[in-house]
């Protein structure tokens, strides 16, 4: 899964047009366009800007509220009369991609703008709290003037938290609320942000190393000491009121049942979500039924696993490995050495699958304490090659004899490379306008290509135990059941408990991936669809890749086909195959 401090979705159709001569007016009026566009995005997103190596807006941070959300709902508007004055016949094909994917971006932010479930800022898969927490790990801290602006924006954090406040506790009065079930142990994702030695805080962590050599010593103590002020006067009193008010206003007011459909304009909002999502026109019903026939076809597999392993059955190998304490890791740093270990043995097989591997490297990092009991097993973070940030493979290290050490493989290849960080980092090198290199993140391309990469550990030859096997198995089963249980929850009527026994039933995760899986699928309706979508279409063009060009197939080339235009919708992905295919056969 990937993580960003901003990401947008889109969700219609895109057609990638015909060559045609390129009109000098259209294209001048279209490349205005997309400067005036970035310009507004950099304008209004100041941490964006930073992420992207754009320092105009380092000492600012993102308003919150339903009036900015608005704003930017009317500039989308504008931007998009603009852009249809623009025919696309007059642009070049790589100009026609750009503006049919911007068309397709302010089309979803306008639509998006227009449910109240846009009101939601937080839930336990991830909230706007913790994201300021966690800036700094996103910025870079290179001259003094780097601290200087995280000063400035430190002293923002109280109005935004405010705004963050009222904004959630309106929403909640307004019947937008999460579910209860997903909401347990929510307060301590608020809380645990809150240290009484300042030192200690997540928002003092560009303080807390060693003195930079730009800055001078008495002036490195007395940053150190502004920081230790802003945590300890206005923060952590920022944080302790947003509590107080989700304990008094919001809490109370969680809603017993999971669906989308139960909140007002809920059927509209999934509709939506999923073509946002998954960049199809599929209903949630064809989802669904193909879900199940996925599993069907998994669960074969797994069976024949356990047997060649020497189990009696498949539930007998899954009970197994789901508790038995070899396969655990007993501290933090022992999982840690082992996620960091699979990932640097998979490094080794890159050139193996590609011919342009990305120069930005990445890291290995724990989940802050705050937020991992309730969150998934593994997230990425993308870096950024402009402001100097390597991209980071976050590992959950709580509930240890819940993340079994079988997983890893399928997890590391998923989170770091060749998946999420191989694919957004070489997004981010592409020649290709810079907006689309930081904004463009279509769900179905970034996680399919991420269930995909799992799939290219067979190639790489690290799942070289049965466990592992059943893991990377486990995995897909995983994928295939969310698009029955994310379809069950907010289209058919599933409740939690139903949502949870098919998990348990179908896959070997252990219950407390389960139980945060599904609080997820609950909390953030059509992301998980992507996934199972993605991975199907890149598996089905590079079966047809496979069959056409016959002995001039060549796998590396495939991938960097797939890869060579950034992220795209899955359509378009069709069509710019189906090209390297023809010339893939037109070479010597």
């Amino acid at each position: 899964m990937r993580r960003t401090m901003i990401a947008l979705f889109v969700g219609t159709s895109l057609t990638l047009a015909a060559p045609a001569v390129a009109g000098p007016a259209e294209t001048a009026s279209f490349h205005r366009l997309m400067d005036d566009y970035w310009a507004a995005y950099l304008k209004t997103s100041p941490l964006s800007a930073s992420q992207a190596g754009v320092q105009s807006y380092d000492a600012q941070l993102d308003l919150v509220g339903t009036a900015q959300m608005d704003r930017q709902a009317a500039a989308a508007a504008g931007f998009l009369a603009r852009l249809n004055t623009i025919p696309a016949a007059g642009l070049d094909p790589a100009d026609q991609t750009n503006r049919a994917i911007l068309k397709r971006q302010l089309e979803g932010a306008i639509e998006g703008n227009r449910f109240g479930q846009r009101q939601l800022l937080y839930s336990t898969l991830g909230s706007y709290h913790n994201m300021l927490a966690g800036m700094a790990e996103q910025l870079p801290f290179r001259a003094r003037a780097d601290y200087d602006n995280y000063l400035s924006r430190l002293a923002l954090v109280p109005d935004r938290m405010r705004a963050y406040s009222d904004l959630s506790v309106a929403a909640a009065r307004q019947g937008f609320v999460q579910p209860c079930v997903t909401m347990t142990g929510f307060e301590t994702s608020i809380t645990g942000v809150i240290a009484a030695d300042p030192a200690k805080s997540r928002f003092y962590l560009p303080f807390a190393g060693a003195r930079p050599s730009v800055i001078a010593d008495a002036d490195w103590g007395a940053l150190q000491e502004r920081a230790r002020g802003l945590i300890s006067s206005h923060i952590n009193p920022s944080y302790q009121s947003f509590d107080d008010a989700y304990v008094r206003d919001i809490k109370g007011k969680c809603r017993a049942s999971v669906g989308a459909s139960a909140l007002p304009n809920g059927t509209a909002y999934y509709a939506y979500q999923v073509r946002q999502q998954t960049t199809t026109d599929l209903t949630p019903e064809a989802i669904h039924q193909l879900g199940l026939r996925e599993v069907a076809r998994i669960r074969a597999e797994m069976v024949e696993v356990a047997t060649k392993a020497g189990y009696p059955t498949r539930e007998a190998m899954i009970a197994e490995i789901r508790s038995n304490p070899k396969y655990f890791a007993r501290t933090p740093t022992e999982l840690m050495a082992a996620a960091a270990l699979q990932a640097k043995t998979i490094d080794g097989k890159m050139p193996t699958l590609f011919t342009r591997l990305p120069r930005l490297p990445y890291g290995v990092r724990e989940i802050p304490a705050e937020t991992a009991a309730g969150n998934t097993t593994a997230y990425y973070q993308p870096g950024s090659p402009d402001a100097g940030i390597a991209g980071t493979y976050y590992v959950n290290t709580s509930k240890l004899d819940q993340r079994p050490l079988w997983e890893l493989p399928a997890l590391t290849v998923h989170e770091a490379v060749p998946g999420h960080h191989m694919q957004i980092a070489l997004q981010q090198e592409l020649e290709m306008p810079t907006w689309r290199k930081y904004t463009v993140f279509f769900t179905a391309f970034v996680e399919g290509w991420g269930l995909y990469s799992e799939r290219l550990g067979i190639e790489m030859g690290i799942y070289d135990t049965p466990e592992k096997n059943m893991g990377r198995l486990s995995y897909e089963m995983w994928r295939a059941c969310r698009l029955v249980v994310d379809t069950g929850l907010h289209a058919k009527g599933w409740s939690k408990g139903q949502a949870v026994a098919f998990m348990k039933d179908n896959s070997a995760l252990t219950d407390a991936n389960i139980d945060a899986e599904v609080n997820r699928y609950i909390s953030n309706p059509g992301q998980a669809l992507a996934y199972k979508l993605g991975e199907l279409k890149i598996r089905e063009l590079r079966a047809r890749a496979e069959q056409q060009l016959g002995p001039k197939f060549d796998l590396r080339r495939f991938h960097d086909a797939v890869l060579g235009q950034g992220a795209v919708p899955l359509d378009a992905l069709e069509a710019q195959i189906g090209a390297w295919i023809a010339a893939e056969k037109a070479r010597a």
